[in-house]
């Protein structure tokens, strides 16, 4: 009796795989899955010829495959993982860097045992800069989260290297002229009204060191940036260097950004 029933579980984890394997997608999602690139530059590559199914080329943009097929670009069979979130609570003396060739920490040393699936960090943050990292392989939803011009609501605990004048808030509140474009806090406020080189900043824009050159304009050093909020998640529950995996529903609410 537990032999049968042992063989009708093993039958259906049989029907499962097959019905996975004869799934059809369409091929430059099955690209942006593997983690190339998005679905758009994979349409590009399609159209260049530079991608194989089954050993022949197809330039057939909304052609669809199963995931037993072969896919190939550049010789490279691609295999399309699965999707998969990490958050990280990022401490300081560590690089937002895939590989550093002089051997310093990386943050993608710290997420390494999270998945095997290769997940990158969606954004940066400095050296010394703490806080929420997210990482993933969705290349689509990563772009659509740093890049959209609405941008992705973020928090930041900011601790300057002298008091911040008022004078100086009401013109950061205005909003400033950058070398790559306007940029206005939705909200600024001191976190300490006795301690006012400690400013909480609400963001949304993620160029690259966006809250060091906010204050540096105005003449102040950052000496210390930690991220507390980032698109819906923060930190809380996860020890400084540590990580966890996103929920469905996390999943989800970053998908309705």
């Amino acid at each position: 009796m537990e032999k049968r029933r042992f063989d009708k579980q093993k039958g259906e984890e049989n029907r499962e795989k097959r019905n996975y394997s004869d799934k059809e997608i369409r091929l430059n999602r099955y690209i942006a899955n593997s983690g190339v690139c998005t679905r758009r530059e994979a349409d590009k590559l399609i159209e260049k010829g530079l991608i194989r199914v089954n050993g022949e080329v197809v330039t057939e943009l909304g052609f669809k495959v199963k995931y037993s097929d072969t896919v190939q670009y550049e010789g490279r069979k691609l295999k399309a993982e699965k999707k998969v979130f990490v958050l990280l609570n990022k401490p300081k003396d560590t690089l937002t860097d895939v590989y550093d060739p002089e051997g310093k920490r990386t943050v993608i040393d710290l997420v390494k045992m999270a998945t095997k699936e290769h997940v990158h960090p969606v954004d940066k943050l400095d050296r010394n800069a703490t806080g929420v990292l997210l990482f993933t392989n969705d290349i689509d939803l990563a772009k659509r989260l740093t890049e959209s011009e609405a941008g992705v609501k973020q928090i930041y605990h900011v601790i300057l290297d002298k008091t911040l004048a008022k004078t100086d808030f009401e013109v950061i509140m205005k909003g400033l002229d950058l070398k790559d474009g306007f940029v206005k806090p939705e909200v600024m406020s001191y976190v300490d009204d006795e301690d006012r080189t400690q400013i909480g900043i609400e963001i949304y824009s993620c160029k690259n060191k966006i809250v060091q050159r906010i204050f540096e304009h105005q003449g102040y050093k950052v000496v210390k940036l930690d991220r507390t909020y980032f698109g819906g998640l923060t930190k809380k529950n996860i020890g400084r260097g540590k990580w966890r995996i996103l929920s469905d529903k996390e999943v989800n609410m970053l998908k309705m950004l």
